[in-house]
């Protein structure tokens, strides 16, 4: 088998095609929750404790010079990260939840039943036939 004919068959493999779906959505994802939490969480939580944009917390090391810019801990980007985190890994959280709840109805739901076979339809047209003479 050659080089390009085993790479098109591992590419074009439905679990690669899944996975690069999942990873775009879940980057897209990830910005739309960056977004909710800058926007829209974070405003009202620094309103809470005074006013503070938790973004702009942190610490000088070392002062800014003429040319080089100031060296600084921004402690309040990883708040807001942490924050982000959370509410990704609940979301996700809260979505395998609801997946397994459906697995679980779905498991617990009786099987539909066997369609009738072939000598089952032959025998009942059988039937409604003696039962009309």
């Amino acid at each position: 088998m050659s080089f390009f004919k085993e790479f098109k068959e591992f590419a074009v493999r439905g679990n690669v095609v899944d996975l690069a779906v999942g990873i775009i959505i879940g980057a897209a994802f990830g910005k739309v929750v960056s977004s909710l939490v800058s926007d829209i969480i974070m405003p009202p939580i620094g309103l809470l404790v005074g006013g503070m944009d938790f973004s702009s917390l942190s610490f000088t090391l070392k002062e800014a010079l003429a040319d080089q810019p100031a060296v600084t801990v921004n402690y309040g980007m990883f708040l807001q990260v942490m924050v982000d985190f959370v509410i990704v890994a609940f979301a996700v959280f809260m979505l395998v939840k609801a997946i397994n709840t459906l697995k679980r109805r779905e498991a617990a739901a009786p099987p539909p039943p066997a369609p009738p076979t072939k000598e089952e339809v032959l025998l009942a047209e059988i039937r409604d036939i003696l039962k009309a003479r």
